[in-house]
């Protein structure tokens, strides 16, 4: 696996290495690629898995999924991609993209929240799964309970609009989201995390340097939705681990920011956002000093920029 998966993947692998499993992490560059050598290399005689994810859902890099999936053929391992992100937002395949196992949600794609899917390699080669609930005989004695039949339609619904409608959405996510960048980039200090070539049109991750991120959150979030790290942990005050392994220090981490767009935002909202995040990133550089320790100087800050919206 990578040390950039979701926490969804690297939990499980924290707690197989807890029984006696051996886990590599491979290391990621600056834009948040695997090296694909280094990966083949760190395949041994005994692996059973590869577990990258199809698209990083705190930068939008892209991994090259077909490629890895060749390598694991070739060596005879499974091929598992969390491709939550990815699903009805560019094209997936789990053919041409040799994929053994694949999971995904239905609320990314605009389908309702509490459902999910895996998909399972039936042959070249069979997968087989243990189940890891016990009690019933349902989903081919894989999953006990009874099964949630409108959140399936939903999903199925949802998938079957995010097919048609893959090309228009792509273009129009991937149009705001450069012009929200391009709009934010003119401030100085400012860049992309992640790669700049093969990623998401829904995701950017941009880092504000020279600026207390939890103070430019706090002001943003008065108006915007956004996260310094993955939505599901915006609880942990840690620095984002994603973009740890990417190099950043702790403060650069700290002081980044995940957009996430979709089909119904709109250019007025974008538009919106910039002139928020411009004003507070503006004030923020001018008021406080960049010492995180000055609580004083912070709450003078604060104070005054929320006079001021």
């Amino acid at each position: 696996t990578a040390l950039t998966e979701h926490q969804a993947v690297l939990d499980v692998c924290d707690y197989l290495e807890q029984r006696g499993w051996e886990i590599t992490r491979l290391p990621v560059n600056g834009a948040g690629e695997i090296d694909l050598e280094v990966l083949e290399n760190s395949i041994r005689k005994d692996t059973v898995l590869i577990a990258l994810m199809y698209a990083n859902n705190e930068t939008g890099v892209v991994h090259p999924v077909s490629t890895i999936g060749l390598l694991a053929k070739k060596f005879g391992v499974l091929f598992f991609s969390d491709a939550t992100q990815a699903i009805g937002k560019i094209p997936v395949n789990v053919v041409t993209d040799h994929i053994d196992i694949m999971s995904f949600s239905a609320h990314k794609c605009y389908g309702p929240k509490g459902i999910g899917a895996l998909y399972v390699r039936r042959k070249n080669p069979r997968v087989s799964l243990l189940p890891q609930l016990h009690g019933g005989k349902q989903e081919n004695g894989l999953r006990s309970g009874t099964l949630n039949v409108p959140g399936i339609v939903g999903l199925g619904k949802a998938a079957e609009m995010a097919f048609h409608q893959l090309s228009f959405n792509y273009a129009y996510t991937k149009g705001l989201r450069n012009h929200l960048e391009q709009q934010l980039l003119m401030i100085p200090e400012v860049n992309v995390n992640g790669s700049l070539t093969s990623r998401l049109p829904t995701v950017s991750n941009l880092c504000f340097r020279f600026t207390q991120g939890q103070l430019l959150l706090i002001a943003i979030n008065k108006q915007l939705a956004v996260s310094s790290g993955a939505a599901c942990s915006t609880a942990n005050a840690d620095p984002s681990h994603v973009l740890m392994a990417m190099g950043l220090g702790k403060a650069a981490a700290k002081a980044s920011i995940r957009f996430s767009l979709g089909k119904y935002t709109t250019r007025e909202e974008i538009d919106f956002s910039i002139q928020c995040i411009t004003d507070a990133v503006l004030e923020l550089r001018r008021y406080v000093a960049i010492d995180v320790s000055k609580e004083k100087e912070s709450a003078d800050w604060l104070h005054s920029f929320n006079r001021n919206s």
